[in-house]
C-alpha cells in the first residue's frame, strides 16, 4: 500500500470529524445545574404530582437533592434525577424500613427511571410523626 498525500488528508479530515462528534456528544450531556430543593419547592413539586394529598410530615435533604413526605399510609419521595426532580410514592412502612447509613436514607423505588432515592437526613426514622396502624410491623 502506498501512502499518498490524498490518503493522509482523508485520514486527518476523518479524525477531525470524529473528534468534533465526540466533543459535541460530551457537550450535549452537560446538564444545567439543579437548584437545591427547599421546603417550599418540595411542597410545590408534591402538590403538582399528587394533587389533593395532605402532608403529615416533610423532611428535606440537607444537601437539597431530595425530600420525603408522609401522607397517610404513603411515603412521597422527591429525588434528583438528571437535571430535574421526580416524585414517586411508596408505602410508608417501606420508607420507615429503608436503609439509613452515614446520614443517608436509601429508598428502593423499584422504578426503571428512578431505581432508588438517596436522601441526606440527620436521623431516621422520625420521632415526631404518628405511625399509621400498618406501620407497627415495620417499626
Amino acid at each position: 500500500m502506498r501512502v499518498t498525500h490524498a490518503f493522509l488528508v482523508q485520514v486527518a479530515a476523518s479524525a477531525l470529524a470524529v473528534l468534533a462528534l465526540v466533543a459535541l456528544a460530551a457537550w450535549a450531556k452537560i446538564g444545567r445545574p439543579v437548584q437545591p430543593l427547599d421546603d417550599a419547592r418540595a411542597r410545590a413539586l408534591l402538590a403538582e404530582d399528587f394533587p389533593g394529598r395532605t402532608l403529615d410530615g416533610l423532611w428535606v435533604a440537607i444537601d437539597g437533592k431530595g425530600a420525603l413526605a408522609k401522607s397517610g399510609a404513603l411515603g412521597l419521595v422527591v429525588c434528583a434525577i438528571g437535571d430535574g426532580f421526580v416524585c414517586r410514592q411508596i408505602p410508608w412502612a417501606m420508607a420507615l424500613a429503608a436503609s439509613f447509613r452515614d446520614g443517608r436514607l436509601t429508598v428502593d423505588l423499584g422504578d426503571v427511571g428512578a431505581p432508588r432515592a438517596v436522601i441526606a437526613l440527620p436521623s431516621w426514622p422520625p420521632k415526631d410523626v404518628e405511625k399509621t396502624p400498618g406501620d407497627k410491623a415495620a417499626a
